[in-house]
């Protein structure tokens, strides 16, 4: 059993930055892909970014240029920097890791990770 636990949000002007972490308690970070997914109130999970156990990344378009995931194996924590932040970005992010699937490609469905943390929550203001 793989714990996660989010940190780092806020409540933030559009433009500002933040940096979220997502601490693990798995002894090898790299033997988990990982991603983060935001779900926004009245709107359907979203993935964000991912990182395969290769340390190939994916990001969404949406945030594509602004947003960088990255993975500290010896601290065992995931990070996602977020800049010029805007209000639609406004939502729960929560960490999530998986042991199966692609070696290689970033797995982006919910169903495809079999570990979560409780989220964090991001609040935009314009």
């Amino acid at each position: 059993q793989v714990q996660l636990v989010e940190s780092g949000g806020g409540l933030v002007q559009a433009g500002d930055s933040l940096r979220l972490s997502c601490a693990s308690s798995a002894l090898s970070l790299s033997d988990y892909g990982m991603a983060w997914f935001r779900q926004a109130p009245g709107k359907e999970s979203e993935f964000v970014a991912g990182i395969s156990r290769s340390g190939q990344i994916i990001d969404a378009g949406s945030v594509r240029g602004r947003f960088t995931i990255s993975r500290d194996n010896g601290q065992r924590r995931l990070y996602l920097q977020m800049t010029s932040l805007k209000p639609e970005d406004t939502a729960v992010y929560l960490c999530a890791a998986s042991r199966s699937g692609s070696y290689f490609v970033p797995e982006q469905r919910r169903e495809d990770y079999a570990y979560w943390g409780q989220g964090t929550q991001v609040t935009v203001s314009s």
